[in-house]
């Protein structure tokens, strides 16, 4: 099967789209939720402690990172 090519050029800022908002808040609460789950082994791989990887997981999805607001 033939990968699919996006036909919106690169620069189109698909990040100020709503539907394109709402699916990186879904993203952001799976990888929280993923987060929960890492065993200790990977949570000190990526430097995190557990007790800051429950912190993160805990967060609700509308708590974006400070990186989402700032405008380009």
């Amino acid at each position: 099967m033939k990968a699919l090519v996006s036909l919106l050029p690169l620069s189109t800022p698909l990040r100020r789209s709503p539907v394109a908002y709402l699916n990186r808040l879904r993203a952001l609460r799976k990888s929280r939720r993923d987060l929960a789950t890492l065993p200790d082994h990977l949570i000190r791989d990526i430097g995190l402690t557990r007790e800051a990887a429950a912190e993160e997981a805990a967060r609700p999805f509308w708590d974006v990172p400070d990186y989402w607001l700032r405008r380009r």
